[in-house]
Order: C-alpha cells, then structure tokens, then sequence
C-alpha cells in the first residue's frame, strides 16, 4: 500500500487537493479514468470544501473504500455494511496515529487564509517523508 501513498503524494504535488489525490492513486483499480476520480473528489478538499473538517484525504479513503465494497457485493446492505466496517476500522486507526480526523487539527492553520494556505503546504512535507504515517493507504 505504501506505493498508493506515494501516488497520492505526487497527484498531491502536482496540484490536486487530499482528497483527490487519494482517490486518483486508486483509479485504476476502480475503474476510473482521471477526469472522473479528480472530479467525484473535487470538493472533498480542505476538509470538506475547505470547511477544515473531516480531513480530505480521510475522506477521500472513504470514497475509495465505499467503490470498493460496491465491487464487491451486489446488494445494498452488504455493500453499506462492508462499507461501514472498512471506514470505521479506518478512522480509529487513523485517529490512532494523529489524534484526530479534523483537517484544522491536523494543519493547525486556516486554509481560508493565504499565510494558512503557504503553511499548510509545507505541512504535507510530514506525509512525504514517511507515508507509512497515512494508514492503509
């Protein structure tokens, strides 16, 4: 999985927000071309179109994880179960490592402002330098 953080990095570098960018690096196994997977994404950003709240590239995991069970069973309840099981496992781990799953908490800036937003661009230098930090992914 670490190569899929390193595909998140780089869609991430070349302009993409978190939330895109995790799910670009797993278009292919979805099925998805790249015009497709930036746009269902697009306002999952900054923590939900830059609200700063549920962390966009957690959520852009959760997408992933959501196409995924879809493939996988062709009933509804099965598909939300398998779905919920995923995204809950996620985000404990998740919150196990950071503490939180609120972009403001983990950025400790405001995306709404240009000095949060220079700040915040070199905060994803911590995911670059060791994404193993980002779990599952």
């Amino acid at each position: 999985m670490e190569q899929k953080a390193f595909l998140a990095i780089n869609y991430f570098k070349s302009g993409y927000n978190c939330a895109q960018s995790v799910v670009l690096a797993f278009k292919d196994d979805l099925g998805f071309d790249e015009n497709l997977a930036s746009e269902i994404s697009v306002g999952f950003g900054g923590g939900m179109g830059r609200l700063q709240e549920k962390c966009g590239a957690v959520t852009g995991a959760f997408m992933v994880m959501g196409l995924y069970s879809s493939k996988l069973y062709q009933d509804n309840v099965s598909r939300k179960n398998h779905s919920y099981a995923m995204i809950q496992q996620f985000d404990q781990k998740f919150k196990s490592i950071h503490h939180t799953t609120q972009c403001i908490e983990l950025l400790k800036c405001d995306l709404r402002s240009e000095n949060g937003h220079a700040y915040c661009g070199e905060f994803y230098c911590y995911f670059n330098e060791n994404p193993s930090r980002f779990p599952y992914l």
